[in-house]
């Protein structure tokens, strides 16, 4: 019944697909809800557990996490479903033409509810770019554009992006703003100063959008490939290990350190390389040894993603803290120490997230844009 549910969805959709980018909703809706700092500070701070549990946040500069897989994830799978999509709207007849106007609009919406996540400030409105739908709007577009081109065409142009942001980190000597990868003195920064008149305390860049595309369009290569008749999981694995040598190599060597928040090339490679592996694991595991046991639990929010993602973002302050008076107030009457109360209140929170997309998943309403 639930193979049959979710390839009505889309001609000959794969539930890796769908598995793995349910798991990201998951892990994202988790992080929401405050759980992960919850756990972490319930840990103790010389504990093995605490040093596990800081794999759940961005690394503060130079270095790579687990938490750091996530965006990187979130746009290669972008690109994935974006060529099973295109692949059931060729056969269904529609034009280029036809497919280019969905995606502008799928692009605009995306663009606008990236910008509108964050355009209310405590303080008045605001207008900031550095939003993960904001990013993905322009590398989906990019990914789009030259998706009919051939494969060593579109790699030969992962690689220009990724030499266009070394160049523009390397090379433009804006004064104040001359020291590549160094926070709140790179180029990216002064991007954001152009766009937005501010630079992100936390180091975050607008222009991070540049080489990411790489990970949105390599997505789509990867679902082309899924989609042929071709051997699948050695060249997956192959390009993974290219890209973590290089991705990796160059942080060792010190030519390129891998910094998250500012997409680094190298950074960009070591991500794509792991991302790469995970589509490969879900799809050997799933797809083709037919593991199919507890996917449900991801596929309910997989199929509502973005909606999941805009209501934890957009209403999950108020949500959270209307959920917390509940359960504070209930787990109040038998003395439940803080921690624990803290992290029963982040899982009850989820657990009506997920409920929530249950719902909808039932009654077949399913958001798009």
């Amino acid at each position: 019944m639930l193979a049959a549910a979710v390839t009505s969805q889309s001609d000959k959709r794969l539930l890796s697909l769908d598995f793995m980018r349910g798991l990201i909703m998951v892990l994202l809706a988790m992080e929401s809800t405050g759980l992960y700092e919850h756990l972490s500070d319930a840990s103790g701070e010389n504990s093995l557990l605490h040093g596990f549990f800081q794999q759940f946040f961005h690394h503060p500069w130079n270095g790579l996490r687990f938490w750091d897989l996530i965006q990187p994830g979130f746009m290669f799978i972008a690109g994935t479903a974006m060529a099973f999509s295109l692949h059931k709207q060729a056969n269904q007849g529609m034009t280029w033409n036809q497919s280019f106007r969905k995606i502008l609009k799928r692009c605009f919406w995306l663009f606008f509810w990236g910008v509108l996540d964050y355009a209310i400030k405590p303080k008045g409105l605001s207008f900031e770019l550095w939003d993960v739908l904001t990013q993905l709007s322009f590398t989906t577009l990019v990914a789009f554009l030259i998706f009919r081109l051939p494969s060593t065409t579109q790699i030969m142009i992962c690689v220009g992006l990724l030499l266009l942001t070394e160049v523009l980190y390397r090379f433009t000597n804006v004064p104040g703003f001359d020291q590549p990868f160094t926070d709140q003195h790179n180029f990216g920064n002064y991007t954001d100063l152009l766009l937005m008149n501010k630079i992100n305390k936390d180091g975050w860049v607008a222009i991070n959008c540049i080489p990411t595309a790489v990970h949105t369009i390599a997505g789509a290569l990867a679902g082309k490939l899924l989609l042929s008749g071709k051997e699948k999981i050695k060249p997956l694995l192959i390009w993974a290990v290219i890209c973590l040598i290089i991705g990796y190599g160059l942080d060792i060597a010190g030519i390129t350190p891998i910094i998250k928040r500012i997409a680094t090339s190298s950074f960009t490679l070591a991500s794509l390389g792991w991302c790469l592996i995970g589509l490969t694991a879900c799809y050997l595991g799933i797809d083709v040894l037919d593991h199919k046991k507890y996917l449900k639990f991801f596929i309910v929010i997989s199929m509502n993603s973005i909606f999941i993602y805009l209501f934890f973002e957009i209403l999950g302050g108020w949500f959270n803290r209307y959920v917390g008076i509940a359960t504070n107030g209930l787990m109040g009457f038998i003395n439940t120490p803080e921690n624990l109360k803290l992290i029963i209140t982040s899982l009850c929170i989820f657990t009506l997230e997920w409920l929530l997309c249950y719902f909808l998943y039932r009654k077949k309403i399913f958001f798009k844009l």
